[in-house]
């Protein structure tokens, strides 16, 4: 395999940039790794060659010695963080969502333009074997006029998961609709449009004393085309995650994508038509006490790389990471919060 001569940093040394540093090694150079935590920094950078810094100012004094930042710091700082770089002169690959607020969002998209410089948004889910074919069949019209959907994230986020971490804050985490299903909207908007009505309540039941936002919510929506939606969405699945789905009735077939993490065709009924021979697809990211959505994060860093050495075209461009983020403050703005 070709290996990429492109120059990779990291913002945020987490989770889930332990993912972005093995498929970052695996095509590319890791050059630099940053966190507030040093000894996450120390480890991170040692594992793969890599410099270590715990500022990202201090980060960015050495931005000639990469060409994209890979930012995977907590959602609140996704913007500061994407626009510094940005203005350093460097491309960037931000992790969902793109930023709390489409303000945020514009920012980022403006300082791109300024710099000239590519803003990549991680959509990984878009990669899933069957939410690829699905959206192929509706583009190819296969499915006629959508007439409604119904998605449903039915998962398990318990205390520890939460405990001494950013994530359940409103400053920095933002929302269980950020956080946890902000992939799952976005695949909404992807795949059936824009949204011009919303309706929606919200409770924190489980949660009290450990998020500031709500652990369910249910919401009612009106697209664009005129289909109806209906979105239920919850981290109180006892014990472990469930499902997360998404039904599509249209006027000449009817399928579902299921699962836990949309990677299951579970139905279809689709006029003179079958979905047929789908690829099994990645595993989804296990952290040990739970497990996220699917890992197609050697999807994204593929297209970085096509559209950075080649010019190939972005698969999932910044104005779709916010538009994601537009629809979600919709929905938070519907139920009050």
């Amino acid at each position: 395999m070709n290996v990429s001569q492109l120059r990779f940093a990291i913002v945020g040394c987490g989770r889930i940039a332990q993912r972005h540093a093995e498929h970052i090694g695996k095509k590319a150079r890791l050059t630099a790794v940053c966190d507030l935590v040093p000894e996450r920094a120390d480890a991170l950078a040692a594992a793969y060659g890599a410099k270590a810094f715990y500022s990202i100012d201090d980060l960015l004094k050495e931005s000639a010695s990469f060409d994209v930042l890979s930012v995977c710091s907590p959602n609140g700082l996704h913007a500061e963080h994407s626009i510094k770089a940005l203005h350093a002169g460097v491309h960037v690959l931000c992790e969902k969502p793109m930023a709390l607020t489409v303000a945020d969002c514009g920012n980022m998209l403006q300082a791109a333009e300024k710099n000239n410089r590519r803003l990549f948004a991680i959509k990984q889910n878009r990669y899933n074997p069957p939410v690829a074919a699905v959206k192929k069949i509706i583009e190819e019209g296969k499915l006629g006029k959508i007439y409604s959907v119904q998605l449903n994230c039915f998962w398990n986020r318990n205390e520890a998961y939460y405990a001494n971490s950013w994530k359940g804050t409103k400053k920095l985490d933002g929302g269980t609709l950020y956080t946890q299903f902000s992939h799952f909207i976005d695949l909404l908007y992807w795949m059936i449009g824009d949204i011009d009505e919303v309706k929606a309540m919200m409770q924190n039941y489980h949660h009290t004393n450990i998020i500031e936002f709500e652990d369910t919510g249910v919401v009612l929506l009106r697209f664009s085309n005129g289909a109806l939606g209906t979105v239920h969405y919850t981290v109180n699945s006892f014990e472990k995650n469930m499902e997360g789905s998404l039904t599509i009735f249209g006027e000449k077939g009817t399928v579902k994508i299921g699962g836990q993490y949309l990677n299951e065709l579970e139905y279809q009924q689709i006029e003179g038509y079958t979905i047929k021979d789908l690829p099994e697809g990645n595993k989804p990211n296990n952290y040990g006490t739970y497990v996220g959505s699917m890992s197609n994060h050697d999807l994204v860093y593929d297209n970085v790389i096509e559209v950075l050495e080649k010019g190939g075209s972005i698969t999932t461009s910044a104005f779709e990471g916010l538009k994601t983020v537009e629809i979600i403050q919709k929905i938070y703005a519907a139920a009050n919060l």
